[in-house]
């Protein structure tokens, strides 16, 4: 209508509602813009951490390389003795039994590094099956029942013999490509991983919630087991070592170390020694699990509150000489660590009956 003039106050209320609108979307476009710069610098912030955790991790693997290539070649002559209470020099490769190393090359304090010779695990490929029956045995628990331990080496045979024939109460190919999913039994004596073992008929559930890798190793040709490299692990496997003899053994190799089965017999019962003889040696290897973890924050070693270090970086090397580098078999970003738990009793070797 010509001479018609809007009133003046529906006028600033449509510009107060543009202004509010405006207000609304720019608030929201800043909020989504700060949100994005926070997370893309969170990632960068966590890229560079994990980048340089990396870069750590891999100086000390390397480091610890180098330890066990040192450990090939000629001391030097004016190398101090590491000596025990009594006098004697303990030896260097027996160092190598999962405890946290110092090693010759400096580390970053940030990382724990641990070496274990598989001279301390039980050799899969070189059991003899009347050992494997005395590990099942102990695994199944007191008085075991006979047709079960009888099944579950049945079911071993079958799957390291060379044929596709079941023996009674075993498992071949029709067994396991009746599962999903499906595959085939090895037919092979020599295993390419200590987890294949969990492939076997009723061996998953043997050793369930077991860490194999601890215990067993699939290298090399010993047959014994070194007490003084041994895991904690492979010892529960072990006839005649109960837990207490177990901690025992791990305390007393703090301070000295075996050097016969006179002095496992310090620590261990002598019915115990005679069912566990057979097993041991002073065997090394030229086989190594390295690990290297995160160090705990200061003062959280002693802390009830404190999360356990459960992981690790893990390589698996044989180291054959001195002038070349090691070679690589397995290599795990995050694999589980062992029970790396000090000894649950404390020994003192010269005090009258703290010895059997």
């Amino acid at each position: 209508m010509p001479g018609f003039v809007r009133p003046p106050g529906r006028c600033r209320g449509a510009v107060l509602i543009m202004v509010l609108w405006t207000t609304v979307v720019m608030t929201i476009m800043v909020t989504v813009l700060a949100a994005n710069v926070r997370l893309s610098a969170t990632t960068a912030w966590h890229n560079r951490t994990g980048s340089e955790d990396l870069a750590g991790q891999l100086s000390t693997l390397h480091k610890a390389e180098m330890e066990l290539i040192m450990e090939r070649m000629p001391p030097p002559p004016d190398l101090p003795m590491d000596l025990d209470d009594e006098g004697m020099q303990r030896i260097p490769a027996y160092r190598f039994n999962g405890q946290a190393l110092n090693l010759h090359y400096s580390t970053d304090e940030d990382w724990v590094v641990r070496i274990h010779d598989h001279a301390g695990k039980i050799n899969l490929n070189r059991i003899p099956r009347g050992n494997l029956r005395q590990i099942i045995e102990k695994r199944l628990g007191p008085d075991p029942d006979p047709a079960r331990v009888d099944e579950l080496l049945a079911a071993w045979t079958d799957w390291t013999d060379l044929n596709d024939q079941p023996e009674p109460g075993g498992a071949e190919d029709d067994y396991y490509q009746s599962l999903d999913p499906p595959y085939r039994a090895r037919n092979n004596p020599e295993l390419d991983s200590v987890e294949e073992l969990r492939l076997i008929r009723g061996f998953d559930a043997l050793f369930e919630d077991f860490n194999l890798e601890a215990a067993f190793t699939i290298y090399g040709s010993g047959r014994r087991v070194n007490l003084n490299l041994a895991s904690r692990e492979a010892m529960q496997l072990l006839p005649g070592l109960e837990d207490e003899a177990i901690e025992r053994i791990l305390a007393y190799r703090e301070q000295r170390d075996f050097r016969n089965r006179s002095e496992v017999g310090r620590v261990v019962p002598l019915e115990q020694l005679a069912e566990l003889s057979p097993w041991i040696g002073n065997n090394t290897s030229s086989y190594y699990t390295v690990q290297v973890h995160p160090r705990p924050e200061s003062g959280e070693e002693d802390s009830e509150d404190a999360p356990p270090v459960r992981q690790a970086y893990r390589l698996i090397l044989e180291v054959r000489s001195p002038v070349e580098r090691a070679r690589v078999l397995q290599a795990h970003p995050v694999a589980p660590l062992p029970d790396i738990t000090p000894p649950e009793v404390e020994l003192d070797l010269n005090a009258p009956g703290s010895l059997f």
